[in-house]
């Protein structure tokens, strides 16, 4: 009953303009409604702020520079391997897989069009069809900036309007195609591995979703509407840079084609992950031959 609550409510609520608001509010630099709204959100949600660069809750200008607070530089390790793909963020696994015949699976029973997510373009598709995925989802305790997995060069993006449903477990296993309908961001890089896209999605209270070449890409303040962006100088980051991070929690949709990378085998939903860690690695030359 309490899940069926959860759900009706945000089918029913404003979901932008309650996202909207407690973005304001995530923005406000009124030390006693910061510092109070900070010491909240780090006790509920038992925040380990020994690894963080800054260790005092007062001396954050705001709530979203806390909640994209930067790590020590020793917090995190990425793995230096060649064939190693790492985990993009701090989190969970919340599925992962291949895409099969062009579809994602979500949780459940339930899943979504690999063209939809990537916003209808039937030909960028394409170059993931029947590859890999891993959703990531990131909780409210977690470290919110995300890293590169790989080196790889951005090609373009594309930011696609959308609902707000909330990502965690339950709104995945109750929400139809949640991942390809909310507001997103999709990264199209081109990495040793082939083609891969990080798709940073959207949630309800989710403040903002912002990339280190681009600055804030959502929320849009106007008429929200479909961008698509080419870089017209070559922007090449490398494993472990960071790429973007999202003002209050989400998830990461990673993709790659077909026969590229094998996930490792201890992975299932959810797996914790920290950010670094190997989840994947290349495919060998003679196994996709196998196949």
């Amino acid at each position: 009953m309490k899940d069926k609550l959860f759900i009706l409510l945000q089918h029913i609520l404003p979901q932008h303009l309650i996202s909207r608001a407690v973005g304001a509010i995530a923005e406000c630099k009124t030390p006693w409604v910061k510092d109070t709204f900070i010491g909240w959100f780090a006790k509920r949600y038992r925040v380990n702020m020994a690894e963080a660069k800054i260790e005092d809750l007062r001396q954050f200008p705001n709530f979203n520079a806390f909640f994209t607070r930067e790590l020590k530089p020793d917090a995190r390790q990425f793995d230096l391997e060649a064939d190693s793909i790492c985990s993009p963020a701090d989190g969970a696994v919340s599925q992962l897989g291949d895409i099969d015949y062009g579809r994602i699976f979500q949780a459940k029973g339930r899943g979504y069009a690999l063209t939809t997510l990537l916003g209808g373009n039937t030909e960028l598709a394409d170059q993931f069809k029947n590859g890999s995925f891993a959703t990531i989802y990131l909780s409210p305790r977690d470290y919110h900036r995300v890293h590169m997995p790989v080196t790889g060069t951005l090609r373009e993006t594309i930011y696609i309007p959308g609902d707000l449903y909330s990502v965690n477990q339950t709104t995945a296993e109750n929400v139809d195609q949640l991942f390809a309908r909310n507001e997103r961001l999709v990264a199209i890089f081109d990495t040793e591995f082939g083609p891969m896209a990080m798709v940073l999605v959207g949630a309800m209270i989710v403040a903002g979703i912002e990339t280190v070449w681009a600055g804030q890409i959502a929320p849009q303040t106007k008429q929200p509407q479909r961008i698509n962006y080419q870089p017209t100088t070559p922007i090449t980051l490398n494993k472990g840079d960071e790429m973007g991070r999202f003002k209050l929690g989400s998830t990461v949709v990673l993709l790659f084609g077909k026969d590229a990378i094998n996930w490792e085998q201890q992975l299932a939903a959810e797996t914790p992950l920290q950010l670094g860690e190997v989840i994947a690695r290349q495919q060998e030359a003679d196994s996709s031959s196998e196949k």
